[in-house]
């Protein structure tokens, strides 16, 4: 089966939706009139139940099949879309570009919630399943992790949802194809901030100091020896210093200086294995050269792995939809993060992207979801449902 015909029909519908939602990006958790929006076309169409504030500014809608399934026991999924934009000045100069002043859209999540919307209504129009679909719009994707906090607030077990999928565009896949994976699907994302205390001086005195800006060069060139020497090569980790400050003046050595980064991991035994050399690098370089080192580390968005069981079955579902030929079932796993992971911590199910053609790369301020897109996305939403809970 291919595009589902009505939702062709929705699809002038759904792109005004995401070009709508785009125009009025809201960042984190105050999605507060993307919400309100969801929750109100979520009722219109009919959803048995409509649900905001789950995590926080999270919209949960319920929709029941027209038929029980076999002994009268009703499977019951979840279909998951973030909603939430970052703090990008945009320059794509489109009719519709945001109206919000250092924030946009630059990750899709705009097209994310138009096309399960467009799945909801279908859904809550046909009701061609047995058992229930629970599509979830969860808030602060980009940092703030409302996956957790939706997942902290009982949704699971509140609204019975026994697998749960989600889907991401994915820039230079050609539009409407998907690509997905068994197993770690998208990293674990966890950041890191050192303050390197030494000992000022003159610049021309440079002996009568400790100089902070030394020792955190060293710290970086030595980071980078982590995944070089420390990480099996068969194994993937990233070790990124993205933030050096120190001094004011060209001719003084300053007390302190400061680092940050990202460390990227794709199992637990890598992770677990880089924050402590990290930590072992950064106190050894400071205590070599006379400083010390303040280290904290946070871990953030877990690895994103997904279930071989369901992925199989989103895979055969997106075929269906795309044609085999569009659909790559063993793509390689992505070092980016995704707070999906929480959902698929609680529930088996499955991430997948589906292509968003030759556009800007994500968080890039020229970036755009690509509305050719949408057909495929709903479809996929639609038969996914159908096909997991047959009527």
């Amino acid at each position: 089966m291919p595009i589902v015909n009505r939702i062709a029909e929705f699809h002038p519908e759904i792109a005004a939706w995401r070009r709508d939602f785009h125009a009025h990006p809201e960042l984190l958790f105050d999605v507060h009139r993307t919400a309100a929006q969801v929750a109100e076309k979520l009722k219109a169409f009919g959803c048995d139940e409509v649900v905001p504030g789950i995590g926080r500014t999270g919209v949960v809608g319920v929709i029941k099949g027209r038929k029980q399934a076999a002994g009268g026991r009703a499977k019951v999924i979840g279909l998951r879309a973030d909603m939430d934009a970052l703090p990008i000045e945009e320059a794509t100069g489109l009719p519709y570009q945001s109206t919000v002043p250092g924030k946009m859209h630059a990750c899709g999540h705009d097209g994310h919630t138009a096309m399960l919307l467009g799945a909801a209504k279908y859904l809550a129009e046909t009701r061609n399943f047995s058992g229930t679909a629970v599509v979830i719009f969860q808030p602060a994707e980009e940092g703030g992790g409302g996956g957790r906090e939706m997942v902290n607030d009982g949704m699971m077990d509140r609204f019975g949802i026994e697998e749960v999928y989600g889907m991401h565009n994915y820039p230079g896949m050609p539009a409407g194809a998907f690509g997905m994976r068994p197993g770690p699907m998208m990293a674990a994302a966890d950041y890191v901030e050192i303050e390197i205390e030494g000992k000022g001086a003159h610049a021309a005195r440079p002996h009568l100091g400790v100089d902070p800006i030394l020792v955190g060069a060293q710290m970086v060139n030595q980071l980078q020896s982590i995944v070089s020497r420390n990480i099996d090569p068969l194994e993937s980790g990233v070790v990124s210093i993205c933030v050096f400050k120190a001094g004011t003046t060209n001719n003084v050595i300053p007390q302190t200086a400061k680092l940050a980064g990202t460390i990227r991991s794709l199992t637990d035994a890598v992770r677990d294995r880089l924050e402590v050399r990290v930590k072992e690098i950064c106190e050894g370089v400071a205590k070599l050269h006379g400083a010390t080192a303040r280290i904290r580390y946070h871990r953030g968005y877990p690895v994103t792995v997904n279930h071989a069981e369901q992925t199989a079955f989103a895979a055969e579902v997106a075929s269906e939809i795309a044609g085999a030929e569009r659909v790559n079932d063993n793509l390689a796993p992505l070092m980016g993060a995704e707070d999906f992971s929480y959902m698929l911590n609680a529930r088996p199910g499955a991430f997948i992207f589906i292509g968003n053609g030759d556009s800007a790369g994500l968080h890039h301020p020229a970036y755009d979801f690509n509305d050719d897109a949408i057909p495929a996305g709903s479809s996929y939403w639609v038969r996914l449902v159908e096909k997991a809970m047959p009527a």
